[in-house]
């Protein structure tokens, strides 16, 4: 029985073991969750601090770059207290690049100089007002431009951008920012200003009228003498466009030609302009185109002449030009005769004449159609001269061959070292009006058509341009057979080589179609239809040449 006791005690024993057991398992399964969840923890702050050390690391290093880039720059950057009162605006930052205007950050930092104390006394006071005034306005970002003296005494200017700023922590105001060296760019600007002042003088008191447009051509400046040559106020005239104020005869031009002027690096052209009181102005444009750094169009300046005294002495003297030309058509016994000249200019370098005895029944007729090199005053000159003697050589006896070579051996000593010359058609009827005879002097061939089988001869033939070798002779060229209702034709280039606003040429072609359509008519009436028909091919565009045409009908 004690046996059994003692035997009941052991299992008693070994239950309560076995529960103390279970409970120090279930203890130490607790402990080890609980370590797992420590070390993962402790993981999480080891990876949390070391990333922290990473960024602090990484912050220091951008910290040090950028006081390296600071120290190596002209922007010096502070922090200094915000007060009204200007004696306790210390700095408690400054970088030490101050040193650039021979300073140190400590002598700031240690209030052994004040920023205020280094700003140049001139600019002191001012410099102080506009900071009240940004004050008072609640501006808490503002630059301002003053100078400042170094610590050896050069005065220097620089750019000081502001902003007031509250420390989170401390509640405390500053007024910090960046200075920026900017004496050789104010240097600069000051060089440009006074650069631009002066060209600005020479503008106003220049006798031409000055424009100044954009890259649209739209006028953005002027000088007072456009305002007084057109009798517009300048604030009427900022604004318009200078195709805005031609007259309409050159509005179709410049709807034509006004991107290829643009385009042109520096156009020169003439036109007219209307004044206040509709008076048209003829001026001369001289332009010039401004570019940007990259080559890029960003407007245009233009020189404006009045060319109204100009144009009337050029008038005067196209008046004379004109009255050297014949006035009336011949009255001759077997020819209708009619001659034409227009000018592209006031006085042009295009001749033709009429050489006949008045006085005899069945008098030889000649027609004479010259083209001096150019169209300008020059050009008229030599064709005054040129007509002057070739009237003086007809009307005394000799072949058309002496006439011809005696006025090119006259004309080459005029103009043989300007390098000017003129091209010569002339052309005899003999008195029956069935033979001709002509010279070719470099001058394009004449014209015969023949009404019955609707063909057009060139009357050709070798010869040199007048004015280039005074020892050359000429060719005469004949032809026999003329017979009743054929037409001569002799012109100058002017008309062909006319081109509209397509750029496409007037054409002999064309020329040749309006002779054959008209050739029945009278020759007036045949050179009527060639002009008019001319003028409508190139409108909206500026004839380039002098136009002449000669037109001869057999009537027997």
């Amino acid at each position: 029985m004690n046996k059994n006791r003692s035997k009941n005690k052991s299992k008693d024993d070994l239950r309560k073991l076995q529960e103390k057991n279970a409970q120090i398992q279930r203890r130490l399964d607790d402990m080890t969750q609980q370590n797992q969840i420590l070390h993962k923890q402790l993981d999480e702050k080891n990876c949390q601090f070391e990333s922290e050390c990473t960024q602090k690391n990484q912050a220091n290093k951008a910290m040090q770059l950028v006081e390296l880039i600071i120290d190596n720059s002209l922007v010096i950057v502070f922090r200094r207290i915000a007060s009204e009162d200007p004696k306790l605006r210390k700095m408690v930052y400054v970088s030490k690049n101050i040193s650039h205007f021979g300073y140190t950050a400590d002598a700031f930092l240690n209030d052994e100089i004040m920023f205020r104390d280094i700003v140049y006394p001139k600019d002191s006071d001012r410099t102080l007002r506009e900071i009240q005034s940004y004050v008072s306005k609640g501006i808490e970002n503002y630059t301002q431009m003053y100078r400042i003296v170094t610590k050896d005494g050069d005065v220097r200017w620089i750019e000081d951008r502001t902003s007031v700023v509250e420390d989170e922590e401390t509640g405390n105001r500053y007024h910090q920012g960046i200075v920026i060296d900017i004496h050789q760019k104010k240097e600069a600007e000051d060089k440009v200003h006074k650069s631009e002042e002066k060209y600005r003088r020479i503008v106003e008191t220049a006798g031409e009228g000055f424009l100044l447009m954009d890259e649209y051509m739209k006028i953005v400046d002027l000088n007072a003498a456009y305002s007084r040559m057109v009798g517009i106020s300048r604030n009427k005239i900022i604004g318009k466009s200078l195709f805005d104020m031609v007259t309409e005869e050159y509005h179709a031009l410049f709807t034509t030609d006004g991107e290829s002027l643009l385009r042109q690096k520096n156009p020169e052209f003439e036109c007219n302009i209307l004044s206040f009181g509709g008076r048209k102005i003829p001026v001369l444009i001289h332009a010039n185109t401004l570019n940007d750094d990259s080559g890029g169009i960003i407007g245009k300046m233009a020189f404006i002449t009045d060319m109204t005294e100009h144009k009337k002495a050029l008038a005067l003297a196209g008046e004379v030009q004109r009255s050297l030309l014949p006035h009336l058509n011949p009255q001759i016994d077997g020819l209708d005769i009619s001659g034409k000249n227009v000018a592209c200019n006031e006085i042009g370098g295009d001749y033709f004449d009429f050489f006949w005895d008045p006085d005899t029944l069945q008098s030889p007729f000649t027609a004479v159609v010259g083209d001096i090199t150019g169209h300008g005053v020059d050009s008229a000159l030599l064709m005054a001269t040129a007509r002057a003697f070739l009237r003086m050589r007809a009307s005394q006896v000799g072949t058309i061959k002496d006439i011809v070579t005696e006025m090119n051996h006259h004309l080459t000593e005029d103009v043989y070292d300007t390098g000017n010359f003129m091209t010569l058609f002339y052309l005899t009827i003999n008195a029956d009006r069935r033979h001709i005879e002509w010279i070719r002097a470099g001058h394009e061939p004449a014209w015969l058509y023949d009404p019955d089988n609707e063909s057009f001869e060139e009357l050709k033939g070798p010869g040199l341009a007048l004015g280039i070798d005074k020892n050359f002779t000429y060719q005469v060229n004949q032809k026999t057979g003329l017979k009743k209702g054929q037409v001569i034709i002799i012109g100058t280039d002017g008309i062909w080589e006319g081109h509209n606003k397509s750029g496409e040429m007037f054409g002999k072609h064309r020329l040749k179609e309006i002779v054959r359509e008209n050739a029945a008519f009278s020759s007036e009436k045949i050179l009527n239809e060639i002009f008019q028909e001319y003028t409508q091919f190139i409108q909206g565009t500026q004839p380039e040449d002098d136009v002449t045409l000669v037109a001869i009908k057999t009537t027997q």
